[in-house]
C-alpha cells in the first residue's frame, strides 16, 4: 500500500490499522494520542432530517455521502513501567461517543479500551501477554464499514508466539456480562453472559505474497435454564500483497447460535458472542472479496463482493448479496474526486419479494495527499439512492428521521462530511 511519505511512521501504521483494518491478533497501539472522527450533516429532497439509504443495519449500506451518524475514538498509549532486563509494560486508554444523528449532542462516553501489555517477555518468544479490556482484532470493509471479525472485549491473552510457519495467540473474554433480576424478589432468574475462546493463526505463507489466517472461536452460555445455548465460528481470511500497488482479501466465514454474533452488542459482528438464546439452527455463512488497487499515484480504487446467508430458525432464511466500489483520483496533492457505486439485495422469509438497491455518490475532497487512504477528508457529497417497492419499507427504517420517503422508490440528498484518522 502506498502511504503519505510524511507520516511518521508511528502514525502510519495506526492509520493502516484504521484504513485496512489489517489482521493481527496484536492490533498493537503505538504511543502517543491517536484517534478516529466521523461527522458530517446533509439535506435532502424530502427536507427534515438528513437522510440515507441502506436495507437494515449499520454496515449493509455504502458509507461514501451515506452516513447518519456520528462518531468519535480518542486514546492514549504510554510505556508505564520498564523492567531491569527491557520488559515493557504499556498502556492504553480509549473513549468513545456515538450517536445516531449528524449532532453528537448528548451522546454517552464509553470506554472501549482499558489494558496493559507486557512486551518483550523472553519466554514467550517475542510474543506479548495482555490484560483488560481492548480492541482485539476487528478488520473491516472499509466502504461497507463491516467488521466481517470483531473479537473485541474485557479478557487476557498471548499474541503473536511463533510456532511453524505463523503465529498462534489465544485469548479469553467475559461477554454480555449480565444478569436477568426478577423485579419483585429481586433473585437471578437467568444470566446473558458467555465465556468466548479465541484461538488465531495468523501469517501461514501459503504462496508468494500471500497468507492465510485461521480465527476460531468458541462461546459457552452461561445461563442458569436450558434457553441458553453454546456456538462457534470459524473464518479463514487470504491476503494477498502486491495487486498493482494494492492488496486483495478473500474471506470464508461460518458460525453457529451465538457463534453467528446476531443478537450480540453491537451490529451482528461474527467473532464475538451473540444471543446465547440462539441455538443450532441459527447458522450464518459469508464470502466474500474486496480489492484495493492503487496502479498509479493519483488514481486508486476499492471493489467488494459479497454474499452472506442467514439460516434464523423459525424466521427463516436471509440472503444479502452486494457488487460495488469506489475509486478515488487526485487532481491535486490535496484534492480529489471520489465516487461510489453499490448495488445490493436482500431476499428474507420474513419480508415480501426480493428488496434491491442501488446508490451512487460523487464526492469532491479535500485531503491530506493524493493516496486513497489518506486522511484526514473535507468532503462535499452528492447521493442518488433508487429502489423497489419491496425495499421502501426497509429504506424509510434504515432512517433516523422515520418514513421519510413515504412510497417513494428514489431519493436525492447532499450534504458535507469529515474523516479522519491520526
Amino acid at each position: 500500500m502506498t502511504c503519505n511519505p510524511l507520516f511518521k511512521p508511528m502514525v502510519a501504521a495506526m492509520a493502516l490499522a484504521f484504513a485496512c483494518g489489517a489482521a493481527g491478533a496484536a492490533e498493537r497501539d503505538v504511543e502517543g494520542f491517536h484517534g478516529y472522527v466521523r461527522a458530517g450533516v446533509g439535506n435532502s429532497n424530502h427536507g427534515g432530517s438528513q437522510s440515507c439509504y441502506g436495507l437494515g443495519g449499520v454496515s449493509m449500506t455504502y458509507r461514501l455521502g451515506n452516513e447518519c451518524d456520528s462518531f468519535t475514538e480518542l486514546g492514549y498509549t504510554k510505556e508505564v513501567a520498564k523492567a531491569d532486563n527491557g520488559v515493557s509494560f504499556v498502556a492504553t486508554v480509549w473513549g468513545t461517543a456515538y450517536k445516531n444523528s449528524s449532532d453528537f449532542g448528548d451522546a454517552d462516553l464509553e470506554v472501549t479500551k482499558a489494558y496493559i501489555e507486557a512486551r518483550g517477555l523472553p519466554f514467550l518468544n517475542g510474543g506479548t501477554a495482555w490484560a483488560g479490556k481492548r480492541h482485539y482484532l476487528r478488520p473491516d470493509i472499509h466502504i461497507l464499514d463491516l467488521q466481517y471479525i470483531n473479537l473485541n472485549g474485557t479478557g487476557a491473552g498471548i499474541d503473536r508466539f511463533p510456532l511453524g510457519p505463523g503465529k498462534i495467540s489465544y485469548a479469553f473474554f467475559k461477554d454480555n456480562d449480565l444478569n436477568n433480576v426478577d423485579p419483585v424478589s429481586g433473585r437471578v432468574t437467568d444470566s446473558t453472559s458467555a465465556s468466548r475462546q479465541n484461538i488465531l493463526y495468523e501469517d501461514l505463507p501459503v504462496n508468494p505474497g500471500g497468507t492465510i489466517d485461521i480465527a476460531a472461536t468458541l462461546i459457552t452460555a452461561e445461563g442458569n435454564d436450558d434457553t441458553t445455548h453454546n456456538g462457534w465460528q470459524v473464518s479463514m481470511f487470504h491476503h494477498q500483497k502486491d495487486v498493482l500497488g494494492g492488496n486483495n482479501k478473500f474471506g470464508l466465514q461460518y458460525g453457529v447460535g451465538p457463534g453467528t454474533g446476531i443478537g450480540g452488542q453491537c451490529c451482528d459482528r461474527m467473532g464475538g458472542s451473540g444471543s446465547t438464546l440462539l441455538g443450532s439452527d441459527y447458522k450464518r455463512v459469508r464470502v466474500f472479496d474486496e480489492l484495493y488497487l492503487q496502479p498509479t499515484r493519483d488514481f486508486g480504487v476499492s471493489l467488494i463482493a459479497l454474499y452472506q446467508r442467514d439460516k434464523n430458525g423459525a424466521a427463516g432464511d436471509t440472503t444479502w448479496t452486494t457488487i460495488g466500489g469506489r475509486p478515488s483520483y487526485a487532481f491535486t496533492d490535496n484534492f480529489k474526486l471520489q465516487g461510489e457505486l453499490g448495488v445490493s439485495r436482500l431476499k428474507s422469509d420474513t419480508i415480501p419479494g426480493t428488496a434491491r438497491l442501488t446508490k451512487l455518490t460523487i464526492a469532491p475532497t479535500i485531503a491530506l495527499s493524493r493516496d486513497f487512504w489518506s486522511r484526514p477528508e473535507l468532503r462535499l457529497f452528492a447521493t442518488y439512492g433508487k429502489w423497489n417497492d419491496a425495499a421502501t419499507p426497509l429504506v424509510n427504517a434504515f432512517n433516523n428521521g422515520g418514513p421519510v420517503y413515504g412510497k417513494d422508490t428514489s431519493g436525492f440528498s447532499y450534504g458535507v462530511q469529515v474523516e479522519a484518522w491520526w
